[in-house]
């Protein structure tokens, strides 16, 4: 794989801070976001009995089904969720881990999803689908900020015409209104201890995650590049899109001093 050597190429990264990063809450709110991505692409809310069992994933332009494509799929939160709603979904996500379960979780369910172990720099689909995701901070890692553009153009060349990328991450003005050099917390049974440092004029944030666990203890370092509301639009019209939407949150509200995340709408 082209991009072996990036620190998220880290199995048992995943495998470790998973209980961590996905808690009850971030499962419990794949429905509301569900909603939210589904009325912001302008898609209908199909219900789960209106696709029939077992149909399998096309790129047929004759399917009356959205397609959409989940950029870092991760477990399959909100691939299976949209699936369950009629969506015919293709997962890419980089860990194997993940993606065996959301295979698994899948499989129990009797939902055909495309599951793809690639990085989401090397997907390149033309004009297959009606929507395109990127969900749950999963962007802004990247070593090389070029690459950060490679990801929205491919993402921006699967859609057909008039189809919508959307985007959720931590936005710049939140990382510093919130920001916390350090704390530590508890959940599922791992107290974490976390260090937190901007870079470069607030352009990145250097973070460390210690987690202890039965006397042991796991330790990673790594860089997440920050976007503006602004500069991520910006991104998203270098690479294309011909409208960008900005948002604070799922419900619609404003991008201001009371967004909950930075969520961008770009639409071909």
């Amino acid at each position: 794989m082209k991009y072996k050597d990036e620190w998220f190429n880290d199995d048992e990264f995943w495998t470790r801070y998973a209980p961590v990063m996905f808690d009850e809450k971030r499962w419990a709110e794949v429905p509301t976001v569900a909603d939210g991505i589904t009325r912001l692409a302008k898609l209908e809310l199909y219900g789960a009995s209106t696709k029939p069992k077992g149909k399998k994933s096309s790129t047929a332009k004759t399917d009356p089904f959205p397609r959409v494509a989940d950029l870092c799929c991760g477990f399959g939160r909100i691939s299976l969720e949209l699936t369950r709603r009629g969506f015919i979904t293709t997962g890419v996500d980089i860990t194997l881990s993940y993606l065996n379960a959301a295979k698994e979780d899948a499989a129990h369910e009797n939902l055909d999803i495309e599951f793809l172990h690639t990085d989401v720099r090397s997907f390149k689909r033309k004009a297959a689908y009606d929507l395109a995701i990127n969900i749950y901070n999963s962007f802004g890692y990247f070593e090389d900020p070029a690459d950060d553009l490679v990801f929205v153009k491919n993402a921006y060349g699967a859609l057909k015409p008039g189809a919508a990328f959307i985007i959720d991450v931590l936005g710049k003005e939140i990382a510093v209104r919130d920001f916390n050099e350090a704390e530590w917390f508890e959940r599922a049974g791992i107290t974490v201890l976390a260090e937190s440092s901007p870079m470069d004029s607030w352009a990145s944030v250097w973070n460390r995650w210690i987690l202890i666990k039965d006397e042991q203890r796991w330790e990673k370092e790594f860089i997440q590049r920050l976007y503006a509301g602004s500069e991520l639009r910006a991104l998203l019209l270098k690479a294309g899109f011909s409208t960008v939407e900005i948002y604070g949150g799922w419900d619609e509200r404003p991008y201001d001093h009371h967004a909950e995340s930075l969520i961008a709408v770009g639409r071909k």
